[in-house]
C-alpha cells in the first residue's frame, strides 16, 4: 500500500515531470495488476489522498497530456479554462474510476505520445468522450490530434460481447425466442454509451427473415455517467464562481456545462430516441438517396434500440475512394440532408441531428445512399427561428452588416431591441467579422454561426436549440473539409437547395422566407456589389498607405 504519511510530505517538493518516478517507487514491486490498482486506489482514500490527486493532475496537464498541445493557437483564450477543467475533473473522479488510469499512465512507455495518453485517460468517460467526438473535426487541431479523437467515432473498445449479449438476454427474454431472433457473436460497433450487435429474427408481419442491429447500454454506464453528470453540475458551478477569472462573459462557461450535462443526458434515454427515430424516418422518407433505419418496436426496451441493419461505409473513408467531383457530390448530400432539409421542413417545429460526427455518417458506394445513425442527441427548430436562420445565412453570403445584425437581434432570447445599448454591440462586432472576412472567400452557413459564437461572447444569449446548431455546422465543417476540400461551404449550397425543394416538394417542404424577406433580400443583392467594391477599395487603401495616413488625410 502507498504509505500515506510519506506522500503527503513529498507530494509538494516534486516537480510534475518528477512525479512518474515517484510515484512508481511507492508502488508494491512484483505484485499483480490488479494489487498495483488496490495500492493506487487506497493511497487515493488516504489523508493524502487529495495531495495525490492534485499532483496527478499537474502532471496530466502539464506533462503527459499538455494542454498547450491539446487547444490550438487560435483558441488560445481557451487554454486557462480547459487546463481548470481538466484538473477538476481528476481531482473528483471516485478512487475506483480514477486508480486504474493512474496506474496505466504511469506503466505507459516515456515517449507515449499526448494523443494516445488522451484516448486511455478518457476511456470510460463518456462525457469526455462525447466532447472528444464534437471535436474531432475541427481544422485548426494538430493532424495528429485530430486523428487520434477521430478514433473515438467508431474506435471505441471499453465492454465484452458476453456483456451486451447478456442484458439483450435478460431485456428481452421470451421475445428472442417467439421472434426466432439470433444474435451474432461480436460487436459490430462502439459508442460512447452504447454498443452495437447485429441480429437476425422473423418479422411476424409478414413471415420474413431481417437483419437488424442492437444498440444496447453499456453496463458500466449508468454508475459512470451519473458521475459524470455531477462533475459536469461542479463544473457549472466552479466557473461560476470564478466567472471574472477568464474574460468570458459570466454566463458563457456555466451555461456551456449545464447544456452539456443536460445533452449527454439525453444519451442514455433510449426511449426517447425511439420516438425520435420515429419521426426522422418520417421525416427523410421521401428524399432519395437519404435513409434513417427503422425502428423494429416489438424489439426494443428502456435499454435496448432495435433498429434496420444500413450497410455503408463512414462517409469520411468512402469518400477517400472516390474521384474529386464525387467527393464533392457526397459533400452536397451530407449538407442537404443534416442542414437543408431540417432548415425547410414544413413542420411547425422541425427536428435536426445534433451529433453529425463522420461515425453516424454512413455512404453507401453501391446505392450512393447517405446512412443517419444515432438520433440520441436532436434538437428543434421553430418555424420563425428557422426563417430568421435562412436569412441569416444569406445576409452574411451577401456581406450585408445592418440584414446580418438584424438577424443576430431577432434570433437573441431574449429578443434584444434595436434601440437597446446592446443593438451598437451586436453592430460592432458584425462589421469587424465582416471585415476580417477575405475578399475571395464565399461566405458560407458555418461562417454564419462562428459570427452567432463571437456575438455570445459579447454576453448576447441565444436558444439552446442555436447552441446546438452551432455545434452541428462546426462538427459538419470539418466532415464537409475531410469529404470534400477546404472550399466545401454550405451558405450558397442551402441557398440553392431552398429553391430546389420548394419547387419538388412543396407538400413535405417549404421556404421558410416570406414574401418580404425576398424583397429584402433582392434589395441586398443589389448592394453587393458596391460592398464588395468598397471593401477592396478599403483593402487596397490599407496595403498601400501606411499605418495611420489614412487618418491623417481626413478632414479637420
Amino acid at each position: 500500500m502507498l504509505d500515506a504519511s510519506v506522500l503527503e510530505a513529498g507530494l509538494s517538493q516534486i516537480a510534475p515531470d518528477q512525479l512518474r518516478t515517484a510515484l512508481a517507487s511507492f508502488l508494491p514491486q512484483n505484485a499483480t495488476p490488479d494489487e498495483r490498482i488496490s495500492a493506487v486506489e487506497a493511497g487515493l482514500r488516504s489523508p493524502a489522498g487529495q495531495s495525490v490527486r492534485d499532483a496527478m493532475a499537474k502532471w496530466i496537464v502539464d506533462v503527459i497530456v499538455p494542454v498547450d498541445r491539446l487547444v490550438p493557437q487560435a483558441y488560445v483564450k481557451w487554454r486557462e479554462p480547459v487546463r481548470d477543467a481538466m484538473m477538476f475533473v481528476v481531482a473528483r473522479l471516485s478512487p475506483a474510476r480514477l486508480a486504474p488510469k493512474l496506474l496505466e499512465q504511469l506503466e505507459l512507455p516515456e515517449k507515449t505520445p499526448p494523443e494516445t495518453r488522451l484516448l486511455r485517460l478518457i476511456a470510460k468517460v463518456p462525457g469526455l468522450q462525447k466532447l472528444g467526438q464534437v471535436i474531432a473535426r475541427n481544422r485548426h487541431l494538430r493532424p495528429a490530434l485530430r486523428n487520434a479523437l477521430a478514433r473515438l467515432e467508431n474506435g471505441i473498445r471499453d465492454v465484452e460481447p458476453e456483456e451486451i449479449r447478456a442484458i439483450v438476454q435478460q431485456d428481452l427474454g421470451p421475445r428472442l425466442k417467439a421472434l426466432d431472433v439470433d444474435i451474432a457473436p461480436v460487436i459490430l460497433s462502439e459508442a460512447s454509451v452504447s454498443a452495437v450487435v447485429r441480429f437476425t429474427w422473423r418479422d411476424p408481419v409478414n413471415g420474413r427473415r431481417g437483419r437488424g442491429v442492437f444498440k444496447v447500454l453499456k453496463p458500466h454506464i449508468p454508475e459512470y455517467f451519473s458521475e459524470d453528470m455531477d462533475y459536469l453540475q461542479g463544473l457549472a458551478q466552479y466557473f461560476s464562481d470564478r466567472r471574472r477569472n477568464y474574460g468570458f462573459p459570466a454566463h458563457l462557461l456555466p451555461d456551456t456545462f449545464k447544456k452539456v450535462r443536460r445533452l449527454l443526458h439525453y444519451e442514455v434515454n433510449f426511449v426517447r430516441e425511439q420516438k425520435t427515430l420515429v419521426e426522422a424516418w418520417n421525416l427523410y422518407r421521401n428524399i432519395p438517396q437519404v435513409r434513417v433505419p427503422r425502428l423494429i418496436e416489438p424489439l426494443c426496451t428502456s435499454r435496448i434500440t432495435a433498429l434496420t441493419e444500413e450497410r455503408g461505409t463512414k462517409v469520411t473513408d468512402a469518400a477517400a475512394r472516390l474521384p474529386t467531383a464525387r467527393r464533392r457530390e457526397v459533400a452536397e448530400q451530407v449538407i442537404e440532408a443534416l442542414v437543408a432539409v431540417p432548415l425547410l421542413s414544413a413542420e411547425e417545429n422541425a427536428i435536426f441531428h445534433g451529433d453529425p460526427h463522420a461515425g453516424n455518417l454512413l455512404y453507401n458506394r453501391r446505392t450512393g445512399e447517405l446512412i443517419i445513425l444515432d438520433w440520441a442527441l436532436r434538437e428543434r427548430l421553430s418555424r420563425n427561428q428557422r426563417r430568421h436562420l435562412a436569412l441569416l445565412f444569406l445576409m452574411v453570403g451577401l456581406r450585408d452588416p445592418v440584414g446580418t445584425c438584424n438577424e443576430i437581434l431577432a434570433l437573441s432570447q431574449p429578443h434584444i431591441r434595436s434601440a437597446s445599448p446592446q443593438r451598437q454591440v451586436i453592430g460592432e462586432a458584425v462589421n469587424r467579422f465582416l471585415d476580417e472576412l477575405p475578399i475571395t472567400h464565399l461566405p458560407s452557413g458555418v461562417d454564419a454561426m462562428r459570427l452567432l459564437e463571437r456575438i455570445a461572447f459579447t454576453g448576447v444569449k441565444f436558444p439552446g436549440s442555436l447552441i446546438m446548431l452551432s455545434k452541428v455546422m462546426l462538427t459538419l465543417d470539418g466532415v464537409l473539409t475531410d469529404i470534400g476540400g477546404p472550399d466545401t461551404g454550405m451558405g450558397f449550397n442551402i441557398s440553392r437547395h431552398v429553391a430546389q425543394h420548394w419547387l419538388s416538394h412543396r407538400k413535405a417542404f417549404r421556404s421558410p422566407l416570406m414574401t418580404k424577406d425576398l424583397i429584402t433580400l433582392q434589395c441586398s443583392a443589389l448592394l453587393y456589389t458596391t460592398r464588395l467594391w468598397l471593401r477592396c477599395e478599403q483593402a487596397l487603401m490599407n496595403r498601400l498607405l501606411p499605418a495611420g495616413a489614412i487618418s491623417a488625410l481626413a478632414p479637420a
